[in-house]
């Protein structure tokens, strides 16, 4: 295989590498597999520093896809499968994908997309997991005839999340971490940082319970694998199946958000009894602010594994800590990792002191850095100077050191561990002809954290009602995700706007978390 998987499937071929809920690959397959993969991209067409987009659940060949493009020197998009047509459509001519790899699950999908006008011609369009759709070749016929021979000049090759933004449409991430010049051995190192700075075991077994479209999904299953860790995987998440999984299989790691952490809690009591959980060594969690006594309960059921980790998809991650600081520092995010600064910036642009709250801003001290694809404008407003950025989030440092966000991006919403932007739902609902202004935001949930909620301003002759809120929630399902529909929606005689345009949004929002009791 690969200058990354080569030894794992020469001294581990027979053991088993991927489980997911329809079988099992070995070490050995996923060799023969992958090879296979890269070879028939280059008979498709692909060279080094094309593109192609991903399409699929937690399942075996999602994985295979990443690993052809870690050696083919492809850049892949995983793509968000709650996504309608409109949005993939828009994925895809924007990062210039060439090829598209479809888990069967979401053919329709991916047949809906490639029939509309604005979908870009492509090389490959591939189905796997069951029959392929007119107009897509079956995954498997498409291995069996490609070449089992080793690839020949491998280049290295990696992922562009795509995440939505404050205004406009998502855009792609391009990191400057792993560059294409480097050798493919580079993402070896990457991830053998990752798992020794977080202590996840070498040759452990990875249970991946979240979608791995997700960067940190990504980052907590697939960088472990380049270590040898083996991945367990399922699409769906269910908290005594999990359970279930992490005795059945021995799990030593896996990664969590605060809504599974309450889902697991909620469990049966006779399922908790029989849960044992002794392999596990990390169970780390981020995504979305966890509430203190949930977290609690976890790290009294789980142990002192739980650990909290702070980054996003543009930087990594910036920091982490351990059960046993957090319990000392309640609410704290850690101290910046040894290859992090961060910098609290206050609005004047003058840098804050001790327990001074301002924006934060980062700085890898390697060099690393990031860019939105195609868009330097929002790329020179993520940075305060080159090399230095933010994600947009307040917070402050204490005497030690420790980060403490004390707001984050106002305007996101963040729903069972998912961002949600308002800025392209706000467009959507605007482009209704009843809605004359829109404002999106979150509001409390008690198992989610927050739900969507809008608050509209009709246009002159419309009249507020039940229907006419439906209508308008069916409309935003039409052209974007599901979960980024407004659950509700509240109609204003007028949207609260400085003369200058500048939406109040806190005076909607915060009567609802006051109400709940709850802190933003």
């Amino acid at each position: 295989m690969s200058d990354i998987f080569r030894g794992y499937a020469a001294d581990h071929g027979d053991e088993v590498a991927l489980c997911d809920e329809f079988g099992e690959t070995t070490w050995a397959q996923f060799d023969d597999r992958t090879n296979r993969l890269v070879n028939a991209l280059r008979a498709a067409g692909l060279e080094a520093g094309d593109t192609f987009s991903l399409v699929a659940g937690n399942r075996r060949e999602a994985f295979e896809a990443m690993a052809a493009a870690s050696h083919g020197g492809w850049k892949f998009v995983p793509v968000n499968w709650h996504w309608v047509a409109e949005e993939l459509a828009y994925v895809l001519a924007n990062s210039d994908s060439r090829a598209l790899l479809v888990d069967a699950r979401f053919d329709d999908l991916a047949a809906e997309t490639m029939a509309r006008a604005d979908a870009p011609e492509l090389a490959l369009r591939v189905v796997f997991g069951g029959p392929a759709p007119d107009g897509f070749a079956d995954y498997e016929a498409v291995l069996a005839a490609a070449s089992p021979d080793e690839p020949a000049d491998q280049k290295l090759g990696g992922p562009m999340f795509y995440t939505s933004g404050t205004t406009g449409r998502p855009k792609g991430v391009v990191s400057s971490l792993l560059p294409p010049d480097a050798p493919v051995a580079a993402m070896k190192l990457v991830g053998a940082a990752i798992i020794g700075m977080l202590g996840i075991p070498e040759g452990g077994t990875t249970l991946l319970e979240g979608p791995v479209y997700h960067s940190a999904q990504w980052a907590f299953s697939y960088l472990p694998m380049l270590s040898g860790n083996s991945v367990v995987m399922r699409h769906k998440f269910d908290a005594a199946e999990t359970l279930e999984l992490i005795d059945r299989h021995r799990i030593t790691n896996v990664h969590l958000v605060p809504t599974q952490f309450i889902r697991l809690l909620d469990v049966d009591p006779s399922v908790r009894a029989e849960f044992d959980g002794s392999s596990l060594v990390l169970v780390l969690h981020g995504a979305a602010p966890c509430p203190p006594q949930v977290k609690r309960q976890m790290i009294d059921w789980f142990g002192p594994i739980v650990m909290e980790y702070y980054g996003a998809t543009e930087g990594a991650i910036i920091s982490a800590i351990g059960a046993e600081d957090w319990l000392a520092k309640p609410g704290s995010l850690g101290k910046p990792l040894d290859h992090i600064e961060a910098i609290v910036v206050r609005e004047d642009g003058s840098r804050a002191g001790v327990g001074e709250e301002g924006q934060l801003y980062f700085r890898n001290k390697r060099g690393s850095d990031f860019e939105y694809h195609k868009d330097p404008e929002k790329t020179a407003a993520a940075h305060l100077e080159p090399g230095i950025f933010t994600f947009g989030d307040i917070g402050y440092l204490d005497e030690d050191d420790h980060l403490f966000m004390s707001d984050r991006k106002i305007d996101m919403v963040i729903s069972g561990g998912v961002n949600i932007y308002p800025a392209e739902i706000e467009g959507v609902l605007v482009s209704h002809p009843a809605v004359a202004d829109a404002a999106v935001f979150g509001v409390p949930h008690s198992e989610m954290g927050e739900e969507v909620k809008a608050a509209v301003e009709l246009v002159q002759g419309c009249e507020p009602g039940n229907e006419l809120a439906a209508e308008l929630i069916a409309h935003c399902r039409e052209h974007l995700a599901g979960y980024k529909a407004p659950r509700s929606i509240d109609f204003e005689a007028k949207l609260p706007r400085h003369p200058t345009g500048k939406l109040y949004k806190r005076l909607l929002r915060d009567p609802y978390w006051a109400a709940s009791g709850r802190r933003i």
